[in-house]
């Protein structure tokens, strides 16, 4: 065994702790729910992760600014979202709402096909982009379990309000 190997291994340091458990957002703050499109899954994952529920129009007095656009995996659902990002780019959202990040729901089981994949890397150069797979309960209309595997950074995004 080399133990110089080891010896550097036990001097390299964790960094900060956000560098693990990622941004918090401020206490307090909450989040709507807005989709770029039709089927989006805006009411599902407001239902499961709480949250204001916006369905397709921007939020309205007393609902929370911040924004959270949600959009399918699919070719149509990917550049719904690209558009919505154009409007917040070119200032074109209404005055006082905050783009958080964006959703991306799974249209299907399995990976997402190259050309697909190269247009969320676009939109994560954008913004940051929280992935939610398939779930098959969802489907069925089951939304009473615990929010799905892989899903814990935005978990502690929207949970994290007061």
């Amino acid at each position: 065994m080399r133990t110089d190997v080891q010896r550097k291994a036990e001097s390299v340091q964790q960094g900060p702790e956000i560098w693990i458990r990622g941004p918090v957002p401020p206490t307090g703050r909450r989040y709507a729910w807005v989709g770029t499109h039709g089927g989006a899954g805006v009411s599902t994952l407001a239902a499961v992760y709480g949250g204001h529920d916006s369905g397709r129009d921007w939020p309205g007095p007393g609902a929370p600014a911040s924004v959270l656009l949600v959009a399918r995996t699919h070719a149509a659902g990917l550049l719904a979202a690209r558009r919505a990002l154009e409007l917040f780019r070119r200032g074109e959202h209404p005055r006082g709402l905050d783009l958080d990040a964006v959703v991306l729901v799974a249209d299907a089981p399995g990976r997402l096909p190259r050309p697909l994949s190269r247009q969320v890397k676009e939109i994560e150069s954008a913004v940051d982009v929280y992935r939610v797979p398939w779930v098959p309960a969802w489907r069925l209309g089951d939304l009473n379990g615990s929010p799905p595997r892989g899903t814990d950074a935005l978990t502690r995004l929207t949970r994290a309000t007061g």
